[in-house]
C-alpha cells in the first residue's frame, strides 16, 4: 500500500518542473541571442573592420581600425578614378618597384591587423557563455573569415612580390636612352636555342621603330642570310671588317657567333653577340638602336598558351617539322585560334616555302599579338606570363622605362603597323645595294609619319597569289613584308 501523500505535494513538484522548463527556455533564448551577437560581430568585422569593437565598447580600437579602413578604401577609389582618366598613374603603380615594395608591406600589415580584429570580435562575442555546439560553430566561422581575408591579402602580397622580382630580374638597371630622331628603335631577336649551341642564335631579326609620341610602329625586317654589309662606323666590328662582312659564308645571323668566338674584343660586355649584331643592324639600316630584346622561340609557346592562343589566318597548310627532321603534321587553313605550339610553327616553318615567306608570317604573328592582347588579358594571366616570360625574354630595357613603353604600346594598339623588309625582289640579299636599303627604311618611316611617298600598287591580278602561307611570292614580294597596314596583308 502506497504511503499517503500530504495535500498539495503534487502541485509543488509539478510547479518546480515547470519552473525548470521555463528557466531552460530562457537560458536557450539567451544563448541564441549571444550566439547571434557573436556571429554579427564577426560579420561586422568582415564588412566594416573596427565596427564590432565600436559597438562593443572598445571605441579607441574601433575608431583607429575604421579610420584605417576608410583611408584605405578612399585611396583605392581615388587611384582607380585617376587611373581611369590617366593610365600613366596605373602604370606607375604596377611598374615602379619602390611603390610595389610599399604595397606588398602594406598588404601584409593589413592582413595581420584584420586577422587581429576577427580574433578580437570572437572574444567580444563571449564564446565561453555559449553552448558547446554554438561555441564550435563560432570558432569555425571566425577561423574561416580570418584565414580567408588574411590569406587573400597575404596571397596578394605574394603576387606583388613575384611581379616586383620579375621586373628586377628581367629588365636592366642601366641608363635610359633618348629617342633618336623622335623614335625608339628596338632590336627584336628571335633566338633559336638548340642542343650543342652556346646561348641563343639570332634566327629572326627585326627592328621595331616606335614613334616616341604616338607609338606608331614600323617593323623593319632583316633576313638572316644578308651578306656583304657594313657595320656602324667606329664600332668594334667595323674595325675588324673595314671592307664589310663579305667573307665566305658570312651572313647576318653569323655575326653573333663570330663575336662569341672573339669576346675579348668587346671588353666587359655581357652580351657581345647582341652588341655585334646591333653594330651590324645600325650599319645596314642607319637607325640608332635604343634597346634590344632576345626572344627564346621555345618560351614563346608558353606565352601564347598563357593568353589562350592567338587568332591567325592560315592561308595554306603549314608543315610542322621538316628541313632536317620529319614533317609530323600540318596546321590546317582557316582563320582560327592557334595554341602556342601551332603559332610557333606558323611563324618558323620553312618546309615548302622560303625565308621571306617565313619573315612575312612572323610579322603577322607580331601584329596579331599586338592587336589582340589587352591589359585585361595581361592581368588575368599574369602568373603564367611571369613564369613563361622569365624563360622567354632577355633585354636591356631598364625597368625605369617600362611605364613609358607600356604607354606607347597602349597608344599603338589601335594604330596601323607598317613593315619594311630587306628582301627580294627589292634587294638581292647576296649582294645588296646598301644605299637602297637605307632609303627603303627612311621612306617607310617617313610614310608612317605621313611624310613619305606612297608605295606603288601591285597589279590586281597578282594580289591574291599565295606561297608558303603568305600573300605574294618571292619574285613579286610578300605583302606582309612591305605594307603600310600589316593587318590587311595578314
Amino acid at each position: 500500500m502506497q504511503p499517503a501523500t500530504s495535500p498539495g505535494s503534487h502541485d509543488r513538484r509539478g510547479a518546480g518542473r515547470a519552473d525548470d522548463r521555463v528557466a531552460n527556455r530562457a537560458d536557450d533564448r539567451a544563448a541564441r541571442v549571444r550566439f547571434r551577437r557573436a556571429l554579427t560581430l564577426m560579420l561586422m568585422t568582415l564588412v566594416l573592420p573596427g565596427s564590432a569593437q565600436l559597438v562593443a565598447g572598445r571605441r579607441d580600437v574601433g575608431r583607429i581600425a575604421m579610420r584605417v579602413w576608410f583611408a584605405t578604401l578612399g585611396t583605392l577609389v581615388l587611384l582607380a578614378a585617376i587611373s581611369w582618366v590617366w593610365h600613366g598613374v596605373a602604370l606607375e603603380l604596377v611598374l615602379n618597384t619602390k611603390l610595389l615594395n610599399l604595397i606588398r608591406f602594406a598588404m601584409m600589415i593589413l592582413a595581420v591587423g584584420w586577422a587581429a580584429l576577427f580574433i578580437d570580435a570572437w572574444r567580444l562575442g563571449q564564446p565561453l557563455t555559449l553552448f558547446r555546439r554554438q561555441r564550435l560553430t563560432a570558432v569555425g566561422v571566425n577561423g574561416l573569415l580570418c584565414f580567408t581575408v588574411a590569406g587573400a591579402l597575404l596571397f596578394g602580397s605574394h603576387l606583388v612580390t613575384v611581379h616586383r622580382d620579375f621586373i628586377l630580374a628581367n629588365f636592366g638597371n642601366g641608363p635610359s636612352a633618348d629617342p633618336s630622331a623622335g623614335r625608339y628603335n628596338v632590336l627584336l631577336l628571335g633566338g633559336d636555342a638548340g642542343a650543342g649551341r652556346t646561348g641563343l642564335r639570332p634566327d629572326s631579326i627585326t627592328v621595331a621603330s616606335i614613334d616616341a609620341d604616338s607609338g606608331r610602329t614600323v617593323l623593319v625586317g632583316l633576313p638572316r642570310n644578308l651578306a656583304k654589309f657594313r657595320f656602324a662606323k667606329e664600332s668594334v666590328m667595323a674595325e675588324q671588317f673595314p671592307d664589310g662582312f663579305n667573307c665566305d659564308g658570312c651572313y647576318l645571323n653569323g655575326v653573333s657567333t663570330w663575336a662569341m668566338d672573339n669576346t675579348e674584343l668587346f671588353g666587359k660586355s655581357k652580351n657581345p653577340g647582341v652588341e655585334a649584331t646591333i653594330e651590324a643592324v645600325e650599319g645596314i639600316t642607319d637607325l640608332e638602336i635604343s634597346y634590344w630584346a632576345m626572344v627564346n622561340l621555345e618560351g614563346f609557346k608558353d606565352v601564347v598558351d598563357a593568353f589562350g592562343g592567338v587568332e591567325l589566318t592560315v592561308r595554306q597548310p603549314i608543315p610542322v617539322g621538316g628541313l632536317g627532321s620529319d614533317v609530323t603534321g600540318y596546321i590546317k587553313p582557316g582563320t582560327r585560334r592557334l595554341n602556342g605550339h601551332d603559332a610557333l610553327w606558323f611563324a618558323r616553318a620553312r618546309e615548302g616555302s622560303d625565308d621571306y615567306s617565313r619573315m612575312a608570317r612572323q610579322k603577322c604573328v607580331m601584329q596579331a599579338l599586338a592587336s589582340q592582347v589587352s591589359p585585361t588579358d595581361l592581368i588575368a594571366h599574369y602568373g603564367e606570363l611571369t613564369k613563361a616570360g622569365s624563360a622567354m625574354v632577355q633585354t636591356n630595357l631598364p625597368g625605369s622605362e617600362l611605364k613609358n613603353f607600356m604607354q606607347l604600346a597602349l597608344k599603338a594598339k589601335d594604330q596601323k603597323i607598317s613593315t619594311v623588309s630587306i628582301v627580294p625582289p627589292a634587294i638581292n640579299t647576296g649582294d645588296p645595294d646598301l644605299a637602297k636599303i637605307k632609303k627603303m627604311v627612311a621612306d617607310g618611316i617617313a610614310r608612317a609619319e605621313g611624310e613619305g611617298p606612297k608605295p606603288g600598287k601591285k597589279k590586281a591580278g597578282k594580289a591574291q597569289t599565295i606561297n608558303g602561307g603568305s600573300l605574294g611570292t618571292r619574285n613579286e614580294g610578300y605583302q606582309a613584308n612591305e605594307s603600310d597596314d600589316l593587318a590587311s596583308a595578314c
